[in-house]
């Protein structure tokens, strides 16, 4: 087993790991780090639909990590004014 090999089992068992986990901003961070590696691995070895789909899903995970963090910042002025 190579290197290369060795960084794609990583990157799986991270995203496996992800997606046992209940607290959905440690989900998405954790995923989001496991499809960087993943893409990662795609692009090194010449595997473009996992590569691609996996930089999607990164992507889709920086995201919702956005929208979440702007969500509570938005309730927390909120509650501000409201005092």
């Amino acid at each position: 087993m190579d290197s290369v090999e060795l960084f794609g089992f990583a990157a799986s068992v991270i995203v496996a790991i992800s997606l046992m986990m209940k607290n959905i901003v440690k989900l998405r961070i954790a995923n989001g780090i496991g499809c960087a590696m993943f893409s990662a691995y795609g692009f090194i070895i010449g595997a473009l639909p996992v590569a691609l789909m996996n930089g999607f899903i990164m992507f889709v995970n920086i995201y919702y990590l956005i929208k979440m963090y702007q969500e509570k910042q938005n309730a927390s002025a909120d509650s501000k004014q409201a005092a």
